[in-house]
């Protein structure tokens, strides 16, 4: 298995975006609350590149993005299962087996292997840690090899955000990028929340018509 303490690599939001398919508005939202902040964070904030996330980072925020996003556990829930398992530190979200269960967390004792209740004791969805690691990283090596034929394009590829129709070369999804227009975001709001996309990846989300190609 791969030692992802051992991962050698600093991210930007715009990178972090890309892999975990989370807005720039969420994960600065995070870390201001001190729900997850980055690795590396520069003293002077107001600089361009000021935050970077760890390997390490990515994986943890690739599992929130399942559970918050994905399964609609509810970000305060997850700040309370974050503050009784502290113990844990920054292993919590890359190093235990989480389950949901209507809408909350069960966590698999690293120690023990077995279930121990957050707030409730059913579970119905495991998440596997071990294969988020296997994805981050074939993700992260195709991070900036976006091609010209992949903009503008919808596609479904199996396994991705529960097979929803997503953008190209991202982890984007189209009801993300309709959200944000519904909200009254415009097109140079929605590309500066995913710096990734182009106009013609805006435009193919807001045109989308159950149609994708398989990938």
């Amino acid at each position: 298995m791969l030692d992802i303490g051992n991962v050698r690599a600093a991210f930007s939001e715009e990178h972090v975006t890309r892999v975990t398919g989370l807005s720039t508005s969420r994960l600065r939202y995070w870390a201001k609350t001190g729900f997850f902040r980055p690795a590396y964070v520069d003293e002077n904030q107001r600089l361009a590149f000021s935050r970077f996330y760890s390997f390490k980072d990515v994986v943890a925020l690739r599992t929130l993005e399942k559970l918050r996003v994905q399964n609609g556990v509810p970000l305060q829930h997850l700040r309370k299962v974050a503050e009784k398992l502290s113990h844990l530190k920054d292993d919590l979200w890359t190093r235990t087996t989480l389950y949901v269960a209507d809408r909350r967390v069960v966590f698999s004792d690293p120690d023990t292997g077995q279930p121990q209740e957050v707030l409730s004791g059913q579970f119905v969805l495991q998440i596997p840690l071990v294969n988020i690691i296997g994805e981050t990283s074939a993700d992260v090596r195709r991070v900036g090899q976006r091609t010209d034929d992949q903009k503008g394009k919808v596609v479904k590829i199996s396994g991705v955000n529960r097979n929803a129709p997503t953008i190209s070369g991202t982890r984007i999804s189209i009801s993300s990028v309709r959200r944000l227009s519904e909200d009254g975001y415009s097109v140079e709001r929605i590309i500066a929340e995913y710096p990734d996309l182009t106009e013609a990846d805006v435009a193919a989300a807001l045109a989308y018509n159950g149609r994708a190609t398989a990938a």
